[in-house]
């Protein structure tokens, strides 16, 4: 079984190369080691802490763990107090129970607070870097340099094989090698943010060695509107519920010049299906019922939109104006005023589509967990071979869960190869 698609990073395209086409480079000679590791983001590095002696990462990157550099603005949401199983998205939801409850937030928060490393909650048991996400990615250098583990960047995958041991050709810096592992951790993530080199690494390994694969798609993004019906409303941002299939998460909604964004938006996405209608409250905490009729009672000749511009951003409640009756509330009964409040309360939109990878925080879908051990991440058929992190079918909520689920699949792919 083999391989051939490699990363050209100086024309930033991917290609598929025969042997017989490949560039020709220096050969190295060939070496061993225990595991050899496919990327150096969260994953693979909290894996390679933990893997043992004999262990090697390999990434096409410039430097480790660069989603890790740029998440929370720079200050990295690391994992997330609440962190739990019905928090993660997944075709098996019962496949993350083990991993989370054997290496779980507080475990990952000790060795932070081991390292000296200060942080603080935000919202909804946020944790983030008092000072910047850079602590967080020396520390798992430091913790791969006191595990003895070796890491080479500006490494291309070439060719993969497997016979009695896995087989992998890379090209570094223009020298080819070729290094034979007992086993393989897919950990080079999912297909979000290209721009920062992500690919479909680890899906086309998975699937020449016959793991199934649920079909990926971007979460965690913005949604779009073809007709640009919210550019007026671009920049605003007001506390909403937002509804997709069922599911709701109460936090800010950003209006943009393409559709809709902020936190409630990106968490409701990994939930959205393409065609149908998500369902925003605009006054989450408030019954605008009752704040219309509590000030018709005492203010009835005032209008309408002068009313609801004091519970509601006054340019929503302008960009709203046409749909909403041109009245006093005196004017009004009570009936009518209820018909309205429910219509802002129950705005039914349906998106054209999402910014797609290129904004997308994560990648949902992935290798299919029914082919992984959950208790090791192995997979089933192919002795040797794991994945973990973004590469797997189990995707968090916005928060920090994705950092956590990447410590624990990591940490567990890792104590069980040292462990055999």
């Amino acid at each position: 079984m083999h391989i051939l698609d490699v990363w050209d990073a100086k024309r930033g395209i991917q290609g598929t190369l025969s042997l017989a086409t490949a560039p020709v480079s220096r050969h190295v000679a060939c070496m061993h080691v225990k595991t050899l590791i496919l990327g150096a983001g969260a994953a693979g590095m909290m894996a390679a802490a933990h893997s043992g002696p004999s262990t090697l990462v390999v990434d096409h990157a410039k430097a480790p763990g660069e989603k890790i550099r740029i998440s929370g603005g720079g200050r990295c949401n690391f994992t997330n107090l609440r962190t739990a199983p019905d928090r993660f998205i997944s075709g098996n939801p019962h496949f993350a129970k083990s991993a989370l409850s054997r290496y779980t937030q507080w475990d990952f928060i000790a060795l932070v607070d081991a390292y000296g490393i200060a942080h603080h909650e935000k919202t909804l048991g946020q944790l983030f870097c008092d000072t910047s996400a850079r602590q967080i990615v020396q520390m798992l250098k430091d913790e791969m340099d006191r595990a003895g583990a070796r890491l080479w960047l500006k490494t291309e995958v070439v060719d993969v094989a497997h016979d009695r041991a896995f087989r992998v050709s890379l090209d570094r810096d223009g020298s080819r090698s070729t290094v034979t592992a007992d086993n393989l951790i897919l950990a080079t993530g999912g297909k979000s943010i290209p721009a920062m080199g992500a690919t479909d690494l680890s899906y086309r390994i998975a699937s020449q060695f016959g793991l199934p694969m649920i079909t990926a798609h971007p979460g965690l993004v913005p949604l779009t509107f073809t007709d640009d019906r919210f550019k007026p409303l671009a920049g605003t941002a007001l506390p909403t519920r937002v509804t997709a299939s069922g599911t709701a998460f109460t936090e800010a909604t950003l209006f943009t010049h393409r559709g809709l964004s902020g936190p409630a938006i990106l968490q409701a996405s990994s939930y959205w299906t393409e065609g149908d209608a998500i369902t925003l409250d605009l006054s989450p905490t408030t019954s605008l019922f009752d704040a219309l009729k509590a000030a018709k009672q005492s203010a009835g000749r005032r209008a309408l939109t002068t009313v609801l511009s004091q519970l509601l951003p006054g340019r929503l409640v302008q960009y709203l104006a046409d749909a909403l009756p041109a009245s006093n509330l005196a004017d009004l009964s009570d009936a009518r005023l209820r018909e309205i409040a429910e219509s802002l309360h129950q705005w039914h939109l349906t998106p054209s589509g999402t910014e797609g990878y290129r904004t997308a925080e994560v990648t949902l879908g992935g290798i299919d967990t029914a082919a992984l051990n959950s208790k090791t991440m192995e997979a089933k058929t192919v002795p040797g071979l794991y994945a973990i992190g973004e590469a797997v079918d189990v995707t968090g909520w916005l928060g920090g869960y994705n950092f956590q689920w990447a410590w624990s699949s990591g940490w567990v792919a890792g104590t069980a190869i040292a462990e055999h």
